[in-house]
């Protein structure tokens, strides 16, 4: 198996890392998961150690297990690094030590840094009081729960968001995910007035227009059919602008049906073209 990388973002023309997230090539394994975002020029990766659907391959990805243990290895001999670790659920019955100790575990022993969060109670006081003991339990494992707000869940947007992380104080983010940021209807002024401290990572994508109002439909087209950035007609620029330089990891699930590792090349070539466009129209100009 060819396994290559250990290139800086530089090297290809980027400005800051960019990250292959699960979704995007979801019949993958973590190792293969590595493997491709190697081969194809990715700074790192995503992780999904807990299953988003029951549709999904059941893995042992909790724990020093074999898969894991190869994951690290190809991490080793990439140099690639875990940006986050997917997707921990905070539920009404959620107990955060039982539920996602060993979650962490594996994501501290992968080298993760981050974790996606989703908010699945409607009981927001008791979400936010889960996501602050999480907060404080992931800081133990040098890892930041990041609450990313979808129309499907209980936290539908970035205000909803924003309202749970303020009962919180300090320890949690949120994440901005480009489709989810689009569907609300919200402007580069509701990123500016996040702290940007909340802000660890970005996911970007385009989507489909129309956009869709049922949340049936935005659902579908999240987990499957979106667009590779500057495909669609979301503002990224404006949106990357907007927030701080962070790493971008690209959650692009597309309908087009050709092996994973032509599907993760031409989701950075995208990438990168408007990430590197944000960034350059940001930058002063020189006297």
């Amino acid at each position: 198996m060819r396994l290559t990388r250990r290139r800086a973002a530089e090297d290809i023309g980027g400005t800051r890392p960019v990250t292959l997230a699960p979704l995007t090539v979801l019949e993958l394994s973590p190792p293969e998961l590595v493997a491709c975002a190697a081969e194809a020029g990715y700074d790192g990766v995503g992780l999904r150690l807990i299953r988003a659907t029951d549709e999904e391959p059941v893995r042992a990805t909790i724990g020093q297990t074999p898969v894991i243990r190869e994951t690290r290895r190809r991490l080793d001999d990439t140099g690639l690094f875990v940006l986050d670790v997917e997707v921990l659920r905070l539920r009404p019955d959620t107990d955060v030590r039982r539920d996602f100790g060993g979650v962490l575990e594996t994501a501290a022993y992968l080298g993760a840094t981050q974790a996606l969060v989703t908010g699945n109670d409607r009981e927001h006081s008791r979400l936010a009081d889960n996501l602050a003991e999480l907060a404080d339990i992931a800081a133990e494992f040098g890892i930041r729960p990041n609450l990313e707000p979808m129309p499907w869940t209980e936290v539908r947007n970035l205000a909803e968001a924003t309202a749970i992380l303020q009962r919180c104080q300090d320890g949690a983010g949120v994440l901005v995910d480009a489709l989810h940021y689009d569907r609300e209807l919200a402007t580069p002024d509701d990123l500016h007035a996040l702290p940007s401290e909340w802000i660890s990572y970005v996911q970007i994508c385009d989507g489909l227009s129309p956009r869709p109002t049922a949340v049936d439909e935005l659902r579908y087209q999240g987990r499957n059919a979106r667009l590779f950035p500057g495909e669609g007609g979301i503002d990224l620029t404006g949106m990357l602008r907007a927030l701080p330089d962070v790493p971008v990891s690209i959650e692009a699930p597309v309908q087009w049906p050709a092996p994973a590792g032509v599907r993760a090349r031409a989701a950075l070539r995208a990438a990168r073209t408007v990430v590197g466009r944000a960034d350059a129209s940001r930058l002063p100009l020189s006297a």
